[in-house]
């Protein structure tokens, strides 16, 4: 586990750490409490990516697809079962990073055993920064 403490300003050096981690195709569960930053990273990385549109988070729509290979999903008000019959598993067989907030443990499980490269990103405040944990699954 890779362990950065950032602040919105020094958000880049977590978005250079998982370009060097991640493969081409990933899901990367973000975590964290209300507010934390998952969507903040998640436009952050877009930045990088030098995609323009606007990311937002996807809480009502559950998925935003940015440009060909960035994926954001909203699983707040979803249950597994749901995400699995309105067919959004068959997303992440789309070439490209999937961020996933509010995915649970039985997801994760999920994914991992249908053999998917799946990563944890837990932001937690500290002071006036963010802790971000980075893990592979």
């Amino acid at each position: 586990m890779k362990e950065i403490i950032a602040s919105l300003d020094e958000i880049d050096s977590v978005v250079t750490y998982l370009n060097k981690l991640l493969p081409t195709s990933a899901i990367v569960f973000l975590t964290g409490d209300l507010a934390s930053g998952k969507t903040t990273l998640t436009k952050a990385i877009a930045k990088a990516k030098g995609i323009e549109s606007e990311v937002t988070s996807p809480t009502f729509s559950l998925q935003q697809c940015y440009d060909e290979n960035l994926f954001h999903y909203d699983l707040y008000r979803i249950e597994n079962d749901e995400f699995m019959e309105l067919g959004l598993f068959e997303e992440f067989d789309k070439e490209g990073w999937h961020m996933v907030e509010w995915g649970d443990e039985s997801l994760k499980s999920f994914l991992l055993g249908a053999g998917y490269d799946v990563f944890t990103v837990t932001i937690e405040p500290f002071e006036e920064k963010r802790i971000y944990r980075i893990e592979k699954n």
